[in-house]
C-alpha cells in the first residue's frame, strides 16, 4: 500500500478514468482496473476481498433484477413489428394534418418510450418508419429527423425508463418515485414538441403539405386502425398503473411487462421464431453490457467512497462558498458535457459514486437530484456535435441524410428540453409532485 494524501488520490482517480477512457478501453473494463488497482496500491491487497461481494450484491439487488425485464420487453416490442402497426394507424389519423405527421411521430415516440424505457429503440425503429414516410410526403428533411431525435428522446425520461432504474440503483433513491417524477416533464416536453411543430408548420407551409398522397382513409378504416394501438396501451395502463397505485413494484412491474409484450405479440399476430430469437439474442446482448457496467460502477464507487474521494471533493466545491444550487449546477453542467461523448450508462457509473453523496452532503433532495441527473443525461444524448443518439439515427444509413442536417434538426429541441429542465430546476415541485402524493 503507498501512503498518499487525499488530495493526491483524487487527482490519479479523476487522472485515471480520463486515461483509460481516452485508451479506447470499454468503459466498464477501465473502471474495473481503475477499481483493482486502487484497492491494491492505495487501500491494500486485502481490499481486494471486497470486490466479489460488491459483484454479487450488485446483480442481484431488486433494481438491477429488473433492467433485463424492462430490456426484453423493449426488444419484443421492437423484434415483433408492433411499432410497424402503431405507425399504421398513427398514419392514418394524423396525415390530414399540416405538420400531423411529425407531430403523431413525438406522439407515437412518447408512447414507445412508455413501452421500452430506451432511446435506442424509439430512435430506430420510428427512424425507419416515420422519416421516408414524412419525406415521401413532402415533409422538410430537417423537420422530419428532429421529430424523430426529439420523440426518441423521451425514452429515459417517460417511465419505464432504465436508465432510471439504474440510477436508482447507484444511489437508493425509490424507483417506483423516480419513474413518476419524469410523468409530468416528460409530457410536458413531449406537448412542447407537437406545440413548436405546429407552430412552424403554421407559419410556413411549405415544411409540411397536407397530404400529398392520393390513398384516402375514411372514418371507418381510420376506427379499424385504433385497434392496433389497444393491447400496446393495455400494456402501458398495466404496468404504470401498477407502480403508480402501490400493487407491485418496478421489478415485479418488469417482469409483467415482460409477459404483457408477449401477449401483445401474439394478439397482434406479430410473434413468430425469428422475431422472438431476435429479441432474446437483443436482451442477451443489452443486458450484458448493462450489468457489466453496473457491477464495475458499484465496484467503483466502493472504490471512491471508502478513499474518501466523495467527501474530499464535496468539501472542496464547498470551500469555493457555493450554495447548494450553485453546486448542483455545476454537476449538471458537467454531466451535461459528458452526455455530449458518452453513453448514459457509462456516466452514470462514472459520475454517482461521486456526486451523489456530495449531493446528500449539501442538503439536495435526493430524489430531485436523481431526477434533474436523469433529465440531464437524456439533453446530452441529444446535444450536438457528439451526443450519441444522433449517431443512432445517422446509422440507419439513409443516403439524403448528413450530420449537418441532423445538428440543424435536433437544435430546437435541445432548447425545449433544456427550457423545461430549467423550470423543473427553478420550480422542484413540478417532478416532485406527483412522487410524493402517490407513493409513501
Amino acid at each position: 500500500m503507498i501512503a498518499l494524501g487525499i488530495e493526491i488520490k483524487t487527482v490519479l482517480i479523476v487522472v485515471s478514468v480520463l486515461v483509460f477512457l481516452a485508451s479506447g478501453l470499454p468503459v466498464a473494463f477501465s473502471l474495473l482496473t481503475i477499481t483493482i488497482l486502487g484497492y491494491l496500491f492505495l487501500v491494500g491487497p486485502n481490499a481486494l476481498y471486497s470486490i466479489a461481494p460488491i459483484f454479487f450484491k450488485t446483480i442481484t439487488s431488486d433494481v438491477f433484477i429488473a433492467v433485463p425485464l424492462f430490456i426484453f420487453m423493449a426488444a419484443v416490442f421492437e423484434a415483433s413489428g408492433i411499432g410497424d402497426r402503431m405507425y399504421d394507424a398513427m398514419n392514418k389519423w394524423m396525415r390530414g394534418l399540416r405538420g400531423g405527421l411529425a407531430m403523431g411521430t413525438v406522439m407515437l415516440c412518447t408512447l414507445i418510450a412508455a413501452i421500452s424505457g430506451l432511446v435506442g429503440s424509439a430512435e430506430v425503429t420510428m427512424g425507419m418508419l416515420a422519416y421516408p414516410g414524412m419525406r415521401k410526403r413532402g415533409y422538410d428533411k430537417n423537420l422530419a429527423i428532429g421529430s424523430v431525435l426529439a420523440g426518441g428522446s423521451l425514452g429515459p425520461l417517460i417511465p419505464p425508463s432504465v436508465p432510471m432504474l439504474l440510477v436508482s440503483g447507484m444511489t437508493s433513491v425509490s424507483s417506483g418515485k423516480l419513474f413518476i417524477a419524469g410523468v409530468i416533464p416528460g409530457l410536458t416536453c413531449a406537448f412542447l414538441f407537437c406545440l413548436y411543430i405546429g407552430l412552424r408548420c403554421f407559419f410556413n407551409k411549405r415544411l409540411a403539405p397536407v397530404d400529398l398522397s392520393d390513398t384516402k382513409y375514411d372514418w371507418g378504416e381510420r376506427l379499424r386502425a385504433l385497434k392496433n394501438l389497444i393491447a400496446p396501451i393495455i400494456l402501458v395502463i398495466l404496468v404504470l398503473g401498477g407502480i403508480y397505485g402501490g400493487a407491485f413494484t418496478p421489478t415485479e412491474a418488469g417482469g409483467i411487462g415482460a409477459i404483457g409484450a408477449l401477449i401483445c405479440s401474439v394478439i397482434m399476430r406479430t410473434l413468430t421464431f425469428q422475431s422472438l430469437k431476435r429479441a432474446v439474442v437483443t436482451a442477451f446482448r443489452v443486458n450484458a453490457m448493462i450489468m457489466w457496467l453496473a457491477i464495475a460502477g458499484s465496484a467503483f464507487s466502493s472504490l471512491v467512497g471508502s478513499m474518501g474521494v466523495s467527501r474530499f471533493v464535496g468539501n472542496l466545491m464547498q470551500s469555493f462558498t457555493l450554495e447548494p444550487t450553485g453546486i448542483l449546477m455545476v454537476m449538471l453542467s458537467i454531466t451535461l458535457i459528458m452526455g455530449c461523448f458518452i453513453d448514459t450508462v457509462s456516466i452514470i457509473m462514472i459520475n454517482l459514486p461521486m456526486m451523489m453523496p456530495i449531493a446528500a452532503n449539501s442538503g439536495i433532495d435526493p430524489l430531485f437530484f436523481a431526477f434533474l441527473f436523469t433529465m440531464t443525461l437524456i439533453i446530452g444524448m441529444i446535444t450536438p456535435p457528439f451526443g450519441y443518439a444522433l449517431f443512432y439515427f445517422n446509422g440507419l444509413g439513409f443516403e439524403d441524410v448528413t450530420m449537418s442536417n441532423i445538428y440543424r434538426s435536433v437544435v430546437p429541441y435541445v432548447i425545449i428540453s433544456m427550457f423545461v429542465l430549467i423550470l423543473c430546476f427553478l420550480f422542484p415541485q413540478i417532478p416532485l409532485w406527483l412522487p410524493n402524493h402517490m407513493i409513501r
